[in-house]
């Protein structure tokens, strides 16, 4: 199973990004988002199972992202929509993939590369 992340880029406070994790070939596994910020440890944001089911982790990012599944043939493409960014959002975001939805690194064997999503005016 490989996992690629795109999407990052610059955008200004306040504005939208969505980010894409395609993941192939085809899995079931549940499909995370992590960031991890300059200076800090990586964080679990948000989760999807291979029933659409969603985890959030933590508050730092409710209400402003999103996590969605859509199944291609050969592959999977889940989405982190990201909305009223602020600077503390900026940080690489990974995808990684999963037995279950749950919130540690360790149980999640499957990592992506990472996009880099910076905030700022």
């Amino acid at each position: 199973l490989q996992l690629v992340e795109s999407g990052g880029g610059l955008v200004q406070p306040g504005e939208s990004l969505r980010l894409l994790c395609t993941a192939s070939p085809k899995t079931y596994y549940s499909i995370a988002w992590f960031r991890q910020a300059p200076g800090k440890e990586r964080e679990a944001l948000l989760c999807i199972g291979p029933n659409n089911s969603t985890t959030e982790h933590g508050d730092a990012v409710k209400g402003r992202f999103t996590i969605s599944r859509d199944n291609a043939e050969n592959s999977v493409n889940v989405y982190l929509q990201m909305s009223d960014l602020e600077p503390e959002d900026t940080a690489d975001y990974f995808c990684a993939a999963g037995q279950i939805c749950k919130s540690r690194q360790r149980d999640f064997a499957i990592w992506g590369q990472g996009t880099r999503v910076t905030v700022s005016s």
